[in-house]
């Protein structure tokens, strides 16, 4: 089987912990876009991982790798690895693998993605991580590879290649070039080459074949729908295709070959960053919600602006990724309110629309349009199975549900693996 997990808005959706919980009935998890920009933060018992690269399967018996479509920075990646094996994790290369083709995110990328940001008027929000210019230099041709990292001569020839190019882009931000070629760096990278040679594979044709011995395959996506490339509120996106197509695309695995494609979505909305969020609330309730369920970026620490449900992008986010079956997150931070409250629609210049408008200017300009449903009480934490929920609280999921046209096959109500439970 092959399934493929997204987020169903704009990340942060909680794919982590249920890409881990569902890990164990899988021998391949992997990762098929984005870089270390996204954060997934899995909770074992007390032990808490927070991770940016390495796909949530680790804890089980499940291979994982990291895909071509990934940007990767591989300081980043040998400080994940170095931080679970003090937990006791060691992955080794039968465990753990990354492919060849796999773009590498320089210290010159950083340099660069900073200096644009700053020189922004209307910001972006960034994380400063190189992201983008590292896939830039991808669709030039310009990129550093997997494969050029492990091997030194062709790591060397390759920044010999690319430094004028890359120095006069820095010069032009007013930065300082000699990022470029500095010998403390490069004598960095040489090492993590060393250290990560073992890892390299070839990870569509790990997938194929896997698919075809009968194995059971999970691809991760990072990030949120509406936060994709192509299809998200421009230019507030991140630098890669985040919807479920793209996995296909970056793993190199045919789309006749997926079978399923789960939806995360969380039980009200968040964003970081800046971008439209039309639900979004300022008032008491939103910062409620953002206390209760820590919206706080695991990459950055930025607050997570919080709203209600969003129908109209949920639509939008089915017709994109053609979800066969969702999961609700965070169903308990919603506990103790007198009513939550879901947009079915919009008002866009006195029209009333049930699906969002093509550009980001005209998303801006919506007025959400809110049918209310009871709230509830009762602590959801200990709850462990769709019939112990309060009635009001179950009301408000199978609303979502018929709402959306889609199943809601697991339900999350605390961080913790234990607090997620099949409806």
């Amino acid at each position: 089987m092959f399934t493929i997990i997204t987020g169903a808005q704009f990340g942060d959706e909680g794919k982590g912990k249920i890409v881990d919980l569902m890990s164990e009935d899988y021998d391949v998890v992997v990762r098929f876009q984005g870089g270390d920009n996204a954060g997934h933060t899995v909770k074992v018992g007390t032990d808490v991982y927070k991770l940016h690269l390495i796909p949530s399967g680790f804890l089980l018996d499940s291979r994982v790798l990291i895909g071509p479509g990934t940007v990767l920075n591989p300081e980043v990646l040998a400080q994940e690895m170095d931080m679970l094996a003090q937990g006791g994790i060691v992955l080794t290369p039968e465990k753990l693998g990354v492919d060849a083709k796999t773009s590498i995110i320089m210290p010159y990328h950083v340099e660069l993605d900073g200096l644009r940001e700053s020189k922004r008027t209307e910001k972006i929000g960034t994380t400063k991580r190189g992201i983008g210019f590292a896939y830039i230099d991808k669709v030039a041709r310009d990129e550093v590879r997997m494969a050029d990292l492990v091997d030194p001569e062709r790591l060397r020839l390759r920044l010999l290649e690319l430094a004028p190019s890359k120095e006069a882009a820095i010069k032009e931000l007013e930065g300082d070039p000699s990022i470029v070629t500095r010998k403390d760096l490069m004598d960095k990278y040489l090492e993590l080459g060393r250290r990560l040679a073992p890892y390299v594979t070839d990870v569509s044709y790990e997938v194929n074949k896997a698919i075809e011995d009968g194995k059971n395959v999970l691809a991760e996506g990072a990030q949120g729908t509406h936060l994709d490339v192509i299809h998200g509120t421009q230019k507030f996106v991140t630098s890669s295709s985040t919807v479920a197509g793209s996995a296909c695309a970056n793993l190199g695995v045919g789309p006749t070959k997926v079978d399923e494609v789960l939806g995360i979505v969380k039980a009200y909305i968040t964003r970081v960053g800046e971008g439209p969020l039309p639900t979004e609330l300022t008032d008491e309730t939103g910062r409620q919600i953002q206390q209760v369920g820590k919206e706080f970026g695991t990459t950055t620490g930025r607050e997570r602006r919080c709203g209600w449900f969003d129908l109209p992008l949920l639509r939008k986010a089915i017709y994109l990724n053609g979800y066969t079956s969702l999961a609700l997150t965070k169903l308990d931070v919603l506990s103790g309110l007198d009513e939550v409250r879901v947009c079915v629609s919009y008002e866009l210049d006195s029209l009333i629309v049930d699906y969002p408008p093509e550009g980001t200017a005209e998303l801006s300009r919506c007025r959400p349009v809110y049918e209310n449903l009871p709230g509830w009480e009762s602590d959801l934490t200990g709850v462990k199975s769709f019939g112990d929920l309060p009635e009001a609280a179950q009301n408000y999921v199978l609303y979502l549900e018929r709402k959306m046209g889609v199943p809601i096959t697991y339900i999350s109500v605390g961080p913790g693996r234990e607090q997620t439970f099949r409806k």
